[in-house]
């Protein structure tokens, strides 16, 4: 977990991050109820703070004390450092839970749990391109989705939308993205 953090806290430091919220959310927070939310992975916090501002009461969470700092205070952002290889999911108990850029596939099915009955999950992360010249894929492919692997991952929500698409990140790296709203 340490190496993980530092690790973290050093990418946080020297790599180029979004400041805007995730269009995805922006475009997609209208199918959601007021409530508490859980930012899974939420880095600095720029989509913590639109669903802050937005009306919810948002878990942040992250490993990194870093990215954490920067997400501001205040009493309807509750901030939890921890590896979330150990977090523990509460059933039940968001509206809302977003993931964005983060992957890790034991989560799906405590994800699904954790919502209440009509919450929604909203997703957006990479998905493996063929070798193909231009894209930009991982060292480690466990970081990436397989091809059309959220509606089966998640056949238990009503989907709401599911697309792939092809992105610039910002290192100017061509990229596959997948963006996943379903419904509990």
């Amino acid at each position: 977990m340490i190496e993980d953090k530092q690790r973290w806290n050093k990418k946080y430091l020297v790599s180029p991050m979004p400041k805007e919220s995730s269009d995805i959310l922006i475009n997609s927070l209208h199918y959601a109820h007021k409530g508490r939310a859980l930012d899974i992975a939420c880095g600095m916090g720029r989509n913590t703070h639109y669903l802050a501002d937005n009306g919810f009461s948002v878990d942040a969470v992250d490993l990194s004390d870093y990215a954490l700092k920067q997400v501001r205070q205040a009493d309807n952002i509750n901030k939890i450092e921890t590896d979330l290889d150990s977090y523990v999911f509460e059933e039940d108990r968001y509206e809302l839970i977003l993931k964005i850029n983060y992957l890790d596939r034991r989560m799906f099915p405590h994800i699904i749990k954790a919502l209440k009955k009509g919450g929604i999950f909203i997703c957006e992360t990479f998905v493996k391109t063929p070798t193909i010249q231009g894209y930009h894929n991982p060292t480690n492919p466990d970081f990436h989705l397989n091809l059309d692997e959220l509606p089966q991952a998640f056949r238990k929500l009503e989907i709401l939308l599911y697309e792939e698409k092809d992105e610039i990140n910002l290192r100017g790296e061509k990229v596959r993205v997948a963006s996943f709203v379903g419904r509990k």
